[in-house]
């Protein structure tokens, strides 16, 4: 059954993803960019939906197997569960370090006039593409380190 919603979710990509590159630009008159001689795909709306989608998805997804690991975990092996509560309390203490470490001065951005360009969303902002920063180099020394550890070995 996961083989058949992965594949589902690929499919869907690629129609979005075609849709997105080859589908044309939106009309002169309908540009919502403030530089209107830039391009603008069509279907811009849908990629960022089906981005949000799956982005939610994977939340729910991640959630879920959390949870069910905890209470599985609890129920077999209350020590165990340690381990669990350090990696999310690391992962608080990332998110709280990058919020502290993001920008929450308001930026120039001409023909803008919404209303998001306020402190709380520019450190958002921040936070989350510095503990993507993190999160990705951590990832990128563990494959290294395992690739290395494993030839020692």
């Amino acid at each position: 059954m996961s083989g058949i919603v992965l594949y589902a979710m690929l499919a869907m990509t690629v129609v979005v993803a075609v849709l997105f590159f080859f589908g044309g630009e939106v009309p002169m008159a309908g540009r919502v960019v403030a530089d209107v001689s830039q391009s603008e795909p069509r279907y811009t709306d849908a990629l960022l939906c089906w981005v949000y989608a799956l982005l939610g998805l994977a939340v729910v997804v991640a959630l879920g197997t959390a949870l069910r690991k905890q209470v599985l975990g609890f129920v077999n092996a209350p020590g165990a569960m340690a381990r669990l509560w350090v990696g999310a309390g690391l992962l608080v203490a990332l998110l709280g370090g990058a919020w502290l470490a993001g920008s929450g001065e308001p930026l120039e951005i001409p023909g803008y006039g919404g209303t998001e360009n306020v402190s709380f969303w520019l450190k958002l902002a921040d936070m989350f593409l510095y503990a993507i920063y993190v999160l990705l180099g951590v990832a990128v020394l563990l494959i290294v380190g395992s690739g290395i550890a494993r030839k020692l070995r």
